[in-house]
């Protein structure tokens, strides 16, 4: 069996390795043409950790970075609204929430795959069905400049805007949220309460979110409602969206060289009812991008690594990739979904029901929070 993965992610990496250690040949194909150190950070949240420890790396990775001791929703001055302590979910798990920058991530997991394994610069034109049924080399993949393989099997890995899902599958609706952001990776001393915690401070249609992802190095993320519909917004007013927020902000922003800050707007698939088809299937963000409020993107195409090689190794292909979307697709679809309301509840701008939301999340009970934590870092079995 030879697989090929389209796209060189976090999820298209970790999902060549898994296969690899079932002794499955794998080809990856990422459209750049190198990997390059990303501005910004990832919170491994322990689901993630928990995988990264079946494949052996996690020391390698807890190495590069930073264990976090709880996580906090605060008011624009850091007061708490909602404080998550991490040592339960420690003891029962037995991993730990990892803060690291993405792009030493991404070298670590490249370097347990051979050069010959992954092919830069290839971005995917199209791809085809050449014959029915599970007769190898199924389809054709172009990626331009006549270079053209066959192919066996195919994961398409490709993120939001796959090219794999927008040729073979029908649904593909995405959902803008009016919500750009901004992230960025500085040099910066956070008070030494902060430096294991992740933070997130909610204001009146905007949030701040800091984390430490190694020495004097810290990862921040601002997110802002707009009423219409933007590309961009000029990286000089970020300061003034931010002003009122706790000092720390504002000098984490102006800690920030201006050419190290990078803008996107926020969006998500809308949920689709199928991940597979003949012999591909679509795993990470391709098949149930979210946004990124609950920080679990990353994370939920790192539980589909481990799945999907559990699935191919056990069974046929068809049977496989059906028994993958069973298993992945009910937690999946349940992240992007909270991960969406959250995301439109933490920018409220009415002052009665930022009240009303602030109260109810100092008055929810510990018991609740962890029941919904512990459903996400629990792990699907085959």
């Amino acid at each position: 069996m030879k697989v090929d993965i389209i796209g060189a992610g976090i999820g298209g990496l970790t999902t060549a390795i898994a296969l690899k250690q079932k002794g499955i040949q794998v080809r990856v194909f990422e459209q750049a043409k190198s990997f390059k150190p990303i501005g910004a950070g990832i919170v491994l949240a322990i689901n993630a950790m928990q995988v990264f420890a079946k494949l052996g790396l996690k020391e390698e990775i807890t190495e590069n970075g930073v264990p976090l001791t709880r996580m906090k929703i605060t008011k624009a001055d850091l007061a708490p609204l909602l404080d998550v302590e991490f040592a339960y979910f420690e003891e029962k798990f037995g991993e730990t929430n990892t803060a690291i920058h993405r792009g030493v991530l991404q070298q670590i997991l490249a370097s347990k795959l051979e050069p010959s394994e992954i092919f830069h610069g290839h971005q995917l034109q199209s791809i085809r069905k050449l014959r029915e049924g599970c007769e190898p080399k199924a389809f054709d993949l172009s990626f331009g400049q006549n270079r053209r393989f066959e192919s066996d099997l195919v994961l398409g890995a490709d993120g939001l805007n796959s090219t794999v899902r927008n040729a073979l599958f029908s649904e593909n609706t995405i959902r803008q949220t009016n919500q750009v952001c901004w992230r960025g990776v500085t040099e910066f001393d956070l008070p030494a309460r902060l430096q294991t915690e992740l933070n997130e401070a909610w204001g009146k249609g905007d949030r701040f979110g800091f984390v430490q992802i190694g020495p004097r190095k810290v990862y921040w993320y601002a997110l802002k409602t707009f009423k219409e519909h933007v590309n961009e917004f000029s990286i000089e007013e970020l300061p003034s969206f931010f002003a009122d927020y706790h000092p720390v902000v504002k000098k984490i922003i102006e800690a920030t060289p201006e050419n190290q800050i990078h803008t996107a707007e926020i969006s998500d698939l809308e949920p689709i009812k199928t991940w597979h088809q003949d012999q591909v299937c679509l795993i990470g963000d391709a098949a149930h991008a979210t946004t990124p409020n609950m920080g679990q993107g990353a994370c939920q195409a790192i539980e589909d690594a481990h799945i999907i090689a559990d699935c191919l190794e056990k069974y046929s292909p068809e049977e496989a990739f059906a028994k993958f979307q069973a298993l992945r697709m009910p937690k999946a679809h349940q992240v992007v979904k909270n991960s969406w309301s959250f995301g439109k509840m933490a920018h409220w701008s009415n002052p009665i029901a930022r009240t009303f939301r602030n109260t109810m999340m100092k008055m929810a009970p510990a018991s609740l929070n962890r029941k919904q934590s512990e459903q996400i870092f629990q792990l699907e079995q085959v």
